[in-house]
């Protein structure tokens, strides 16, 4: 079993309504459990992910451009796994943050690259202290939007 934020439980809840895969909007810090597997097949749904983005973004839709240019709205793969950058398989996830980069800051400030929440959270971080510069090589998908 693997806990998923308040967040993420709100998407998987507003996706499905009731009569969901046994997950409800939880209250704030409450985390409810679902399965790995579950987890991984309803955040494969790239529209369920952007429309997550474009609420968690709603004050930065720059980041929502960002996201459609670096993964397509996609965090997991068909595995399960958190989706790995092509040309550097140390970019990671949905925001394809790059570990050898990031990964120490991300963690000591609390932020799991690897979960959905944890990587848009980091992403929120690194955008209000550098702007949109960390997304810079894929500039030539976003940039008219910026």
């Amino acid at each position: 079993m693997i806990e998923l934020t308040t967040g993420v439980a709100f998407l998987l809840s507003s996706m499905y309504g009731v009569g969901a895969p046994t997950v409800a909007v939880a209250a704030e810090g409450v985390r409810p459990p679902i399965t790995e597997k579950t987890s991984a097949v309803i955040l494969q749904d790239r529209k369920a992910v952007e429309n997550y983005l474009k609420k968690e973004f709603a004050d930065t839709p720059l980041l929502v451009e960002i996201a459609r240019c670096e993964s397509t709205f996609t965090h997991f793969t068909k595995d399960g796994k958190p989706l790995r950058g092509r040309v550097d398989s140390r970019d990671v996830g949905v925001m394809q943050i790059n570990e050898f980069y990031h990964l120490e800051t991300a963690t000591k400030l609390g932020f799991d690259l690897h979960t959905i929440d944890g990587n848009i959270g980091y992403a929120k971080y690194l955008y209000e202290r550098e702007g949109a510069r960390p997304w810079k090589a894929s500039q030539p998908c976003w940039g008219d939007k910026a």
